[in-house]
């Protein structure tokens, strides 16, 4: 090393600290470390990051004395800044696929622009008027890289985009991204504009015969050197990364294949010229290897277009044993000839060579082309879905619906079908023994779930079923099958007549009762109950199943209509609809419930209304777990029937609770706290104490931002809930004429009971009031005079501060219901950290550190993006500091205590010592003194050591406290860096440790 080196060197070290992250570029800039940091295993920022800070910084416009906005200035540190950002890239060997994953397309434009200026292509120039043959290597690689990016862009500019969810709206960074969304736009339509060169340049690429360079980090050193040096040298062949002509040929063809692909939806025969490029790369795939350096193909990708370009373009020279299954299946649909589509499909379940989605995709086609009107698809439609089931049987995969759907009604002809599939499906002498099983399992079932006892036979006596069952095993189906059937006789072998002989009308009145029970079809429902009615008139068909339940409230009038086959009908129509909406099956319960209306509008008022109540609670239920989980509001068509439900003052309508609760939880999850606080007639909140509820808590939410003397309504909720949580006492005289005092009771003068509150909170989603609620819980159980730990919660200042008569609050039922509510809450949204410190304090009041440092780590993290920022002081208080102090100091890590006593507005010196002072600490100790900032509490570890003669440690001590940037004379805000980077490590430290 000479002098000049060792003297920068140790004016560097000397330095009192690296600067802040946000300066990296600058630092980078001054120091001339960019190849020092690259080479780190995990550099911070990443490489794309520092192309994105260098290009912001060198384009940033400059502002003149007359405070006009000028153009960024060519001058020598904006140079720098743009061969800094090529040096990073020409690091990352200028791989399109990296740089476009993490760059938008500005940036990568703009980097590209300044690839091809330092490779001295002339502006304005026309890049398809270049001969690239003539060019030097490194300049004709420039304006490959830049017309491939070009083409790959607009191709991938045609594929859909997944918008994000918008977060909260915040001007400055709308503005920024609409500003980048028009410069993309921009440069996208010049791109298109150019489409027609680029591809001519690429296509010219695909001549050249000779290797190419690209620029690395060595030659971008070199251009900035005087020109006389860099001439000759960058303009060698020799000079810079090489690139084979065959690997340079592959991306080419690739790219051009991509782009020819897109233009075949309006342009037919670029298809042709898409195959060809894309079995080209196949070629040279193979010519160098998949594992060359410098030619990155995704070859699932490549192999999926070969297999689109094999369907839509067909080899000329190809016949049809030569196409692919693919290309068959292609051109049957296309002319219609769906019956070998079958018979493609049963071969294929010998190979398994279509993928199961492409299966499935055909089988969705015929699917909508059937529902469009053309009946004579439906049994393909089976015969497709029966080679499909055949296929998930062997690969042993479960039985679809479709399958249970078609096959609802079975006939000779579809179990025919069936059994020749099967048979063409499975070659017995060379089939492994799981195949076999599958195959057998699927035929056992099949049987199991037939009703008539002719299509069992059927099946039992094929050769098939006969191969790969077992005399038990097919004994054993015997008995099972006679068990179900007493009255028949059942054998092993078939009987030529029994197809003849006629069930008896006990077996029919079974079978019918079976589909009554499996059928959510209203029409088919109907028609088995008039058909059991035409067999019997001494059964009550309503009692078929158990399953089917009523609420208590309808049974007495539904029961009471007097004709036997609507009181059945109505019965079973709403029992299904019912369980249809608890099982979520939204579409089936509103077609049950659409015709059970129908039904009772003709002859009842009464249970019209209820079905329209009923309609109403399921179109809540549907809105809520469809696009209310994305937070689109209900249609006003809703809301105005949920009023007109919760005014609704029809006499002798049986009414349900639930709908109440849903009503009123709905209006205040989509804020309609105008009407629940203004709007609500007077008569509603003396009759429905949900309405109250609602119109409390609406009331409280809108009054929250204003001064505390006006929070009147807040008051009202508090007397309320406190009404609820109340108990009544009894008292009781003994045999000894002695009165005893028992407190058991709920009492009966609140607006309802604490379950049913529990219940109601419970359909509440809106994080405002689920916040006010638990604050008002958690409040009432911080007022019990024996309250150790108080739990903390927002705007918990706004309730009263004590209870008249504390002797009649059960205390016990509050500490389970802030349980209770927390857990729901957090279930909600997990990353609420008021929720989570909620939480934390509970686990804190009883004595479970280890969980409760759980939840406060959790809280942190979720509004620090994992602590890679500072954590607001509003969650982490001094409060919330002690306790984890506590927590730690009970778990015996005191080293953790102490680091923590850092965190607090002034640093608790005596605990942190007197926990240092501990020697039976179960953390890892000096390991820790990394992330200690605080020079007193390090200086306090080195005399502590030394005074217990632990030579290491000391040592480790000595070293913390000897880091530059932990120097007093440094600037306050190197200092505070210093102590937010160690805070970061730390909590991240035991976020891992605890988490």
């Amino acid at each position: 090393m000479s002098a000049e080196a060792a003297d920068r060197e140790a004016a560097t070290s000397s330095r009192p600290c690296t600067p802040p992250q946000t300066c990296w570029f600058e630092f980078l800039l001054e120091e001339s470390l960019l190849e020092k940091h690259l080479r780190k295993p995990c550099p911070d920022p990443a490489p794309v990051q520092l192309i994105v800070q260098f290009l912001e910084q060198a384009s940033k416009p400059s502002v003149n004395e007359q405070n006009q906005v000028q153009p960024p200035p060519d001058n020598k540190r904006n140079r720098i800044l743009k061969l800094l950002a090529l040096k990073v890239a020409a690091h990352l060997k200028w791989d399109l696929d990296v740089l476009e994953k993490s760059l938008s397309v500005p940036v990568l434009n703009m980097l590209l622009n300044e690839l091809l200026c330092i490779s001295k292509v002339p502006p304005g120039t026309k890049h398809v008027d270049m001969d690239l043959a003539t060019l030097p290597p490194t300049t004709a690689m420039a304006i490959l890289l830049y017309n491939r990016w070009a083409i790959r862009t607009i191709v991938q500019s045609s594929f859909p985009v997944k918008q994000a969810k918008p977060g909260p709206p915040q001007l400055s960074v709308m503005n920024q991204m609409q500003q980048e969304k028009e410069l993309t736009e921009n440069i996208l339509k010049v791109l298109k504009e150019q489409a027609s060169d680029s591809i001519l340049v690429l296509e010219a690429a695909l001549k050249l015969n000779k290797d190419l360079y690209v620029h690395t980090m060595r030659t971008l050193d070199l251009l900035a050197m005087e020109p006389g040096v860099v001439n000759g040298e960058t303009e060698s062949s020799t000079v810079g990364l090489k690139i084979k002509t065959e690997e340079m040929q592959c991306q080419v063809c690739y790219d051009l294949g991509a782009a020819y692909f897109q233009q075949g939806s309006t342009n037919p025969a670029a298809y042709e010229n898409a195959r060809e490029k894309f079995f080209r790369t196949k070629e040279l795939i193979a010519e160098i290897g998949s594992l060359s350096l410098h030619c990155t193909i995704d070859e699932k990708r490549l192999a999926g277009y070969c297999q689109a370009c094999d369907v839509l373009v067909p080899s000329s020279d190809s016949t049809s044993q030569q196409l692919t299954p693919y290309s068959q299946v292609h051109i049957c649909l296309r002319s219609g000839n769906y019956q070998e589509v079958t018979k493609i499909f049963a071969e294929d379940n010998l190979t398994f060579s279509l993928p199961v989605q492409f299966r499935q995709s055909v089988l969705r086609e015929l699917f909508q082309k059937a529902q469009q009107g053309n009946e004579a698809l439906d049994e393909i439609c089976f015969k497709v879905c029966a080679c499909n089931t055949v296929r998930d049987i062997l690969e042993g995969r479960a039985i679809g619906v479709q399958f249970n759907q078609l096959f609802l009604r079975p006939n000779k002809e579809k179990i025919d079908f069936l059994l020749e599939v099967c048979s063409r499906s499975i070659n017995l002498e060379k089939a492994s023994d799981s195949l076999k099983g599958n195959m057998a399992a699927f035929l056992k079932n099949v049987c199991l779930g037939l009703e008539d006892l002719q299509y069992v036979f059927m099946i039992s006596s094929h050769e098939l079923f006969i191969t790969l069952l077992k005399d038990e095993e097919r004994k054993l189906l015997v008995d099972q099958m006679r068990k179900r059937s007493p009255r028949v006789n059942l054998c092993i072998k078939p009987v030529t007549s029994f197809y003849d002989i006629p069930a008896s009308a006990s077996v029919n009145i079974g079978q019918l009762e079976h589909q009554l029970i499996l059928s959510v079809d209203p029409w088919r429902i109907r028609q088995i109950l008039i058909e059991l009615h035409g067999m019997t008139s001494e059964r009550q068909f309503w009692t078929v199943s158990n399953k089917w339940e009523i609420p208590s409230v309808y049974s007495g009038v539904i029961l009471g209509i007097k004709d036997n086959l609507t009181r059945d009908l109505v019965y079973i129509l709403m029992a299904k609809g019912l369980h249809c909406s608890t099982v979520k099956d939204f579409s089936h319960a509103k077609q049950l419930f659409a015709a059970c209306l129908e039904l009772v509008t003709e002859f009842s008022p009464k249970l019209r209304q209820v079905m329209l109540n009923e309609m109403l609670l399921l179109d809540i239920h549907t809105h809520e777990a469809g696009t209310g989980q994305s937070g689109e509001r209900p249609p006003s068509d809703l809301i105005s029937r949920v009023r007109g439900y919760l005014e609704m003052r029809l006499p002798d309508i049986p009414l349900r609770q639930v709908i109440a609760e849903e009503c009123v939880a709905f209006m205040l999850n989509w804020r309609e706290n105008e009407y629940l606080t203004l709007q609500v007639p007077a008569f509603l909140l003396q009759s429905n104490p949900y309405v109250k509820l609602g119109q409390l808590l609406a009331a409280t939410c809108k009054e929250l931002p204003g001064p505390k003397e006006s929070r009147r309504t807040a008051k009202d909720l508090w007397e309320v809930v406190v009404q609820i949580c109340s108990v009544s006492s009894q008292h009781k005289r003994g045999n000894d004429g002695r009165i005893s005092l028992i407190k058991q009771r709920e009492s009966t003068l609140g607006i309802m009971y604490r379950s049913e509150l529990l219940s109601f909170i419970k359909k509440l989603r809106e994080p405002l009031v689920l916040t006010i609620i638990l604050s008002l819980f958690v409040k009432l159980h911080n007022v019990r005079e024996d309250i150790v730990n108080d739990i903390t919660a927002e705007h918990i200042s706004i309730w009263p501060s004590s209870i008249p008569n504390l002797q009649s609050v059960d205390f016990e039922a509050v500490a389970i219901t802030v349980k209770e509510l927390v857990r729901y809450a957090l279930s909600i949204n997990p990353n609420n950290h008021s929720w989570l410190i909620i939480q934390a304090d509970i686990y804190f009041a009883t004595n479970q550190y280890s969980a409760a440092l759980h939840y406060y780590l959790q809280a942190g993290a979720v509004c620090s993006d994992f602590f890679n920022k500072a954590v607001p002081p509003d969650v982490y208080t001094d409060q919330v500091i002690k306790r984890m102090i506590k927590c730690c100091s009970l778990l015996n890590c005191h080293t953790q205590v102490a680091i923590l006593c850092q965190f607090l507005r002034e640093i608790d010196y005596k605990t942190a010592f007197k926990s240092l002072q501990e020697q039976n600490s179960h953390d890892a100790m000096d390991s820790y003194y990394d992330y200690i900032w605080d020079v007193t509490i390090l200086e306090y570890l080195t005399y502590l050591h030394h005074k217990r003669g632990e030579t290491d440690k000391r040592q480790i001590a000595i070293k913390a406290i000897g880091q530059t940037e932990l120097n007093a004379s440094n600037p306050e805000e190197v200092l505070q860096l210093a102590a937010q980077r160690r805070k970061k490590k730390f909590l991240q430290a035991m976020a891992k440790l605890y988490f």
